[in-house]
């Protein structure tokens, strides 16, 4: 089920000042798009924006309205982020049509304990952490389940075409591709002592004689 959430935003022109100005004044510079729309340039708040990312993420519909106009359906779809300090920097809104089916990536959330595990000692390998889909925008979920409970030995996966989805989701490429799986969990081999640590007898006379030679002169 998709969590609905609103965002307002503020339409933007050169007139508004560039890109580092805007983010002087606590606002992100940003621009919604669409097959068939023309590209609008915006701002956020700063604040406003870091609340419905929270909560929306990458893979959720957010109702967006600009300077307090009926809202539009969008989903974010690119945040840029400085390199240094990690801070958004600008952000891609994409507007949907709610009768076209969209490809979207949804988390995969891992749920269940392995038999493989909790009882034969073994270790979770996941391949993916999220997964293709395609589907209506009003059919998107926040996440897709993956139970691990199934795994009770090291030769079992869970692949992509057992992947349990909502109605209206199907995999954007369904393969056999392995998401999870359990390996066998191998103990670390002691590491052998250093030849150092121990010397030999033979080390030991040498060491010996060349203690008791210290300070002898010869004539």
């Amino acid at each position: 089920m998709t969590t609905k959430v609103q965002l307002n935003v503020q339409s933007r022109s050169e007139s508004n000042g560039k890109a580092k100005n805007i983010r002087a004044t606590g606002f992100i510079p940003a621009v919604i798009y669409g097959f068939g729309k023309d590209n609008k340039n915006i701002k956020v708040k700063k604040h406003d924006f870091e609340k419905v990312f929270a909560i929306a993420g990458e893979f959720n519909l957010v109702d967006l309205s600009i300077d307090q106009a009926q809202p539009v359906k969008v989903i974010i779809k690119d945040v840029q982020r400085d390199g240094l300090t990690d801070n958004v920097i600008h952000i891609d809104f994409y507007q949907v049509d709610m009768t076209k089916k969209i490809i979207a990536e949804i988390p995969l959330n891992f749920i269940g304990e392995a038999k493989a595990i909790k009882e034969l000692g073994g270790t979770m390998v996941k391949n993916m952490d999220t997964v293709e889909v395609e589907c209506l925008p009003g059919d998107l979920v926040s996440h897709i389940d993956v139970d691990i409970s199934v795994l009770a030995n090291f030769d079992q996966f869970i692949r992509l075409h057992d992947l349990v989805l909502s109605n209206g989701i199907v995999l954007a490429q369904e393969t056999n591709e392995v998401v999870v799986g359990v390996v066998e969990t191998k103990a670390e081999e002691q590491a052998p002592k250093s030849a150092e640590a121990v010397p030999s007898q033979g080390q030991e006379a040498a060491q010996t004689q060349e203690k008791t030679s210290v300070g002898i002169k010869t004539a």
